[in-house]
């Protein structure tokens, strides 16, 4: 008889190409788990990876099937936004591992010196589709972090029952733990102060047709946020709150950008760094000169009165 043995702890390291970021995956018991850190300081403890799909699970189970890690090097262009050149530098970590029915699972860690990006990729040589049921990403934050957030909201309320709006006033410097007041968790980017180590941003990214756009669960009473499906509730219950694709599936990135100051939260760029565009723009599109009443009066300007005012005023202007 050919015994196999699995070792019980198996961790593979990537850092940033100036090694100011470092992200490390760890394999224990068959269970995923990945922390990050700044110039030594904790910034995310051990923080559970995994799948949970209808082809099987990979939150349990897993075994090591090989790993690689490669340098990148690239340089794009941004039509608009905070910067016009980007040059983009990180090292990539892909760990493959194997579930009990010997599918495929690739955790893809990306690491610049300001943000660590991952995602999974799924493959199975038995299967042609998957539903993901439930995502268990998660991010375990030191206890002293404070949380900026803003809460998912539910369904059908506000203006012509528009929402969820993402448009919520945020929960300012709370502790970590600190549920929201919904109970649905909070909306992307959520944004944490690491006590005097500095800050993190927590967000997506490589949201199409091919997969849905996440939120922070409710956190644990020790600061673990979870990614979350949309609630079932949304879009008037039409649609499912899963994933259903042809394999192999990439799934989004989520993203996390750390520094001791805000500088890199506001300078990041790793919402497109990690993705390519998905079309081009058949023309250049430019912004015309516009009034809107809303800037200035808000919600109550939404009548007629008011808006046969502003349109005069955008034909006085030209």
């Amino acid at each position: 008889m050919l015994a196999i043995v699995t070792p019980a702890l198996t961790a593979q390291e990537v850092a940033s190409p100036g090694r100011n970021v470092v992200a490390n995956v760890a394999l224990t018991n068959g269970a995923l788990t990945y922390d990050v850190r700044l110039r030594g300081k904790t910034f995310l403890e051990p923080s559970p990876l995994g799948l949970e799909t209808s082809i099987g699970s990979f939150a349990s189970g897993l075994a090591l099937a090989g790993s690689e890690i490669r340098s990148l090097d690239e340089a794009y262009e941004l039509p608009h936004g905070k910067v016009r050149r980007v040059h983009y530098k990180a090292n990539e970590l892909t760990s493959r591992f194997t579930n009990a029915q010997n599918d495929s699972l690739e955790v893809i860690f990306r690491v610049s010196d300001r943000d660590v990006a991952f995602a999974y990729r799924i493959s199975s040589s038995r299967k042609r589709r998957v539903v993901i049921q439930r995502e268990l990403t998660g991010f375990k934050l030191p206890s002293t972090a404070t949380a900026f957030v803003t809460p998912q909201v539910r369904w059908g309320g506000g203006f012509a029952a528009s929402k969820p709006s993402y448009e919520e006033a945020y929960m300012m410097e709370v502790a970590v733990g600190t549920k929201s007041r919904t109970t649905l968790g909070f909306t992307f980017p959520a944004l944490f102060r690491n006590a005097d180590a500095g800050w993190m941003l927590i967000s997506e990214t490589g949201v199409s047709s091919g997969y849905a756009g996440t939120r922070l669960s409710d956190p644990t009473s020790d600061g673990l946020y979870s990614v979350a499906f949309p609630d079932a509730a949304e879009n008037g219950g039409v649609g499912d709150a899963t994933v259903s694709g042809a394999l192999p599936l990439l799934t989004s990135w989520k993203t996390i950008t750390v520094g001791e100051t805000l500088a890199p939260i506001v300078e990041t760029t790793v919402a497109t760094d990690v993705v390519k565009p998905l079309y081009e723009p058949s023309q250049v599109y430019r912004p015309g000169r516009a009034t809107w009443s809303w800037l200035l009066w808000q919600d109550p300007s939404m009548n007629v009165a008011d808006q046969q005012r502003f349109i005069k005023l955008a034909a006085d202007l030209g």
